[in-house]
């Protein structure tokens, strides 16, 4: 197959790259290579990531026709789209920048999809969407209205997008709600990163909500399992789902979404403590109030993508923390 993976240089899409690349699959990985975090770490991703059945191209979501001329020129067999503005804070800060690669960039990709008949459009969505529901495990079934933050909403607003189309164009899409991501190559704004980072330099950390929170962690390699296995099952129509008696997570067209998380949360402070132990080092605590656009707990109900691919994740945490850990000395050469 011939893929396009968006977001190449970013954690989960270099990792696709590399899982892709290794099955003698064909892959044109784009990215604009912002400067929300550190440039330098993406270009490491794009490294690790080089084979020769791999071709990066510099190219913005939101260049409507730069998108439209890669499609055009490619013929993409499948599309993973991982490319977005990420981060919950940062959307309070930065409105903009979330409308004009989530919201355009989505729809660009959708109308690529749409002119070169792509057979399966895979696309990140998030835990976030979950916004004020408070029933746990989060399911695909469960209403989605209620987002906190605008990258929440623009997620939503993603599989909304992607629903019209798979309707009006039969173009099977499918989206995942990635339930927190970490592992080794991860994002700088990620809470383990952080923490890391923070604990190794002396420097205090910021406990959210005086540590009463509760995150379904999943390991980078559980997360790129899941994204291979379900590009591989594109969705078909169901001429018998109706509105009143089907799930949220499915159609009548051929559309679905999914939940990818470990499907075991644990406390925040668990989670922090991992990583004094794989540190020896025991971390400087400030504790403080729930921040804006934050969420209190995140809890994967995984049963449809079990059934649907026969996989569920199962990295444990102090598996993970420990590779990340490691990972994280390596890159940056602290003994």
């Amino acid at each position: 197959m011939k893929y396009l993976v968006t977001g190449a240089a970013g954690f989960i899409g270099s990792a696709v790259i590399e899982r892709l690349t290794q099955a003698g699959h064909q892959v044109v990985g784009i990215d604009n290579l912002n400067d929300y975090y550190d440039i330098t770490l993406k270009e490491a991703r794009l490294t690790r990531a080089e084979h020769e059945l791999f071709r990066f191209i510099k190219l913005d979501l939101a260049d409507r026709e730069g998108i439209k001329a890669l499609f055009a020129t490619e013929l993409f067999d499948r599309v993973i789209h991982l490319g977005a503005q990420a981060g919950v804070r940062y959307s309070l800060e930065n409105p903009l920048a979330y409308a004009d690669s989530n919201l355009v960039g989505h729809i660009n990709i959708l109308e690529g999809c749409r002119q070169t008949k792509v057979k399966h459009l895979v696309y990140a969505s998030s835990s976030s969407v979950y916004g004020l529901n408070a029933k746990v495990p989060f399911s695909t079934k469960d209403g989605v209205d209620h987002p906190v933050s605008l990258y929440a909403a623009s997620k939503k607003s993603n599989e909304l997008m992607s629903h019209s189309y798979s309707h009006l164009y039969d173009i099977p899409t499918t989206g995942l709600r990635f339930f927190t991501v970490y592992g080794p190559w991860g994002r700088p704004d990620m809470a383990p990163f952080i923490f890391t980072k923070k604990i190794l330099d002396g420097e205090t950390i910021d406990i959210n909500n005086n540590g009463d929170m509760w995150r379904d962690f999943t390991y980078i390699d559980d997360i790129v399992e899941g994204v291979i296995r379900v590009a591989e099952l594109p969705p078909v129509k169901d001429e018998q789902w109706t509105v009143e008696a089907g799930s949220a997570a499915s159609s009548s067209a051929p559309y679905s979404i999914y939940n990818i998380g470990h499907g075991s949360p644990i406390n925040l402070m668990d989670f922090v403590k991992a990583i004094e132990d794989e540190l020896g080092i025991e971390a400087k605590k400030n504790f403080r109030e729930m921040q804006a656009g934050d969420v209190y707990q995140t809890f994967a109900d995984t049963t449809d993508l079990f059934e649907a691919v026969g996989y569920k994740p199962d990295v444990t945490v102090k598996q993970g923390v420990t590779e990340f850990v490691q990972w994280y000395k390596s890159f940056y050469q602290i003994k």
